[in-house]
């Protein structure tokens, strides 16, 4: 509690009624850039408080009627010692931080794509907007109109506080979408959403649970797409798209990068955001294994590697992207091209990182097409390298690390060969126990079967 002042002129009646009546207060500090005052009228006087409020200026509010004609009651009427606490309360208020503004969901998505874009801008060497900000801008804050496509309005969702957000609100965007998005592509701007409002999380409604409101977004942000019949090749398939990208590679002039990349993408099954970031050292030459970096996919902070044990093929392959490279150099790179000026031809301009799965689109449709099979998408070869580690029958966990995923995705996303691996599995273990048909059409005994 303050220390309470005193002041002989103000504190009573009697010393207040030998005051001079005049409009401007009698002053007393009680305390830093605070005073308490006392207005003389003819009739009785009032209590005043001045607030300092800076540079040089002063609020001066009215606080109560004093006690010069009627006993203090503690809240209209109030003594010297009263008007002191008062004064001190709108002090305190006055000096207390403003309350911060409540946060939208705008705000944090904007946030979130400053970042996004911030990262990408960062792998690709220039300026870039996300993948990820194209489409929250789309469907949560609307845009402008972008050449042909027309002017977007910000979704209800946007302008929505975070501490007040709801399940059913997250629910209604999501059935809001339009039907003609494919379910992937909801998936993935579900995910992008989700991320943007885990990243304020502090701020969020504690009821809320964001994944109930968007159905169809996994735990670990890992939205692995559907792997159709289409997409799981064969290992004569696999053969004829690595024998196809040795060709264009050396069709295109691409010095063995091309087929490199296609070369551990096969071997790994990892996503191409992880090849891209794996590094010389990551080779062990000797051991005829690969160290693929974790995703950046689901919690924060996750670090480390896998270790991916390869066929010596494969380390012959990478050997020229190896020697004589210092060990924190990018393990996979590509020559980069710049147009001469005046001309329309290009030239080399040096040797980079692969920074997009987009560097290799045109090279790849040249492999789908010289392999006869125009429909295979890059990916297949992780859903394939899947596929082959279920039906040699590894632990469904064992094949989830090594593919820098969760067991969950693997039973949701491949649950059909799993099935299949289980019946295969089983029907190793049937014992015969069946006894042998008579020949006479009699029934044989089961030991006597076994004796004959």
């Amino acid at each position: 509690m303050a220390k309470r002042v005193r002041d002989a002129t103000l504190e009573s009646r009697a010393a207040r009624e030998k005051l001079k009546p005049r409009g401007k207060p009698y002053y007393k500090a009680i305390g830093p850039s605070l005073h308490l005052g006392y207005r003389k009228g003819k009739s009785g006087g009032r209590w005043v408080v001045r607030l300092y409020v800076g540079d040089r200026n002063y609020r001066v509010e009215t606080v109560a009627d004093a006690d010069d004609r009627l006993d203090a009651n503690g809240g209209s009427i109030l003594d010297f010692w009263q008007a002191q606490e008062k004064a001190r309360e709108l002090h305190t208020k006055q000096s207390a931080a403003p309350e911060p503004a409540a946060l939208t969901v705008r705000q944090a998505v904007e946030a979130y794509i400053a970042m996004r874009d911030a990262r990408e801008s960062r792998r690709k060497g220039r300026a870039v907007r996300s993948d990820a900000s194209r489409r929250l801008h789309r469907y949560v804050l609307g845009q402008d109109k972008r050449g042909k496509q027309e002017a977007v309005p910000a979704s209800a969702l946007a302008d929505m506080a975070m501490a007040a957000l709801t399940d059913d609100d997250l629910a209604a965007w999501r059935a809001g979408l339009s039907d003609t998005l494919k379910e992937t592509t909801k998936r993935r701007l579900a995910n992008d959403l989700k991320a943007a409002l885990h990243t304020q999380r502090k701020q969020l409604n504690a009821a809320l649970v964001v994944n109930d409101g968007l159905k169809g977004v996994v735990a670990d942000d890992e939205a692995e797409p559907v792997a159709r019949d289409n997409q799981i090749l064969s290992d004569a398939q696999i053969m004829r798209l690595l024998d196809a990208a040795r060709q264009i590679d050396a069709e295109l002039g691409w010095d063995g990068d091309l087929f490199r990349l296609v070369s551990v993408l096969n071997a790994t099954g990892a996503r191409f955001s992880q090849i891209a970031r794996m590094k010389v050292r990551d080779c062990q030459l000797a051991e005829a294994r690969l160290l693929v970096p974790s995703s950046r996919k689901g919690k924060a902070g996750k670090s480390g590697a896998s270790m991916i044990p390869v066929e010596p093929a494969v380390i012959d392959v990478l050997r020229p992207a190896v020697a004589g490279r210092a060990g924190d150099a990018p393990l996979l790179e590509r020559w980069r091209h710049r147009q001469t000026p005046g001309s329309i031809r290009w030239v080399r301009e040096g040797r980079g990182p692969w920074q997009s799965s987009s560097d290799m689109d045109r090279a790849w449709k040249a492999i789908r097409e010289r392999a006869g099979m125009p429909g295979v998408i890059a990916y297949a070869l992780r859903h394939s390298s899947i596929v082959r580690g279920i039906r040699q029958n590894l632990p469904i966990r064992l094949v989830a690390a090594a593919h820098d995923t969760s067991v969950a995705m693997i039973e949701k996303h491949y649950a059909k060969w799993i099935t299949s691996g289980l019946e295969e599995m089983a029907r190793l273990a049937i014992v015969p126990l069946m006894p042998a048909p008579a020949t006479d059409g009699k029934v044989v005994r089961l030991d006597e079967a076994r004796r004959s």
